[in-house]
């Protein structure tokens, strides 16, 4: 099992985008997006880097493994 990188939010957002996530909206400095075919919802904060275990909750929102959201990033 691959180890997960450090990555800001706009790196995360960027790979999400790719997945077919979708934005929905903004309160304060999280943001949601959804996946409109599985109907997913990601929550994903807007701070300068995101926390490894935060990163690992967002994978699990988006039912995304480590692998796919690599291949998302690049």
């Amino acid at each position: 099992m691959s180890r997960l990188p450090n990555l800001t939010w706009q790196q995360v957002v960027r790979a999400l985008e790719q997945a077919g996530f979708v934005f929905d909206r903004q309160r304060g400095s999280h943001m949601v997006y959804y996946h409109p075919e599985t109907n997913c919802t990601v929550v994903v904060p807007r701070h300068r880097d995101i926390k490894k275990g935060t990163l690992r909750e967002i994978l699990r929102e988006a039912n995304l493994t480590r692998e796919e959201f690599r291949r998302f990033l690049d």
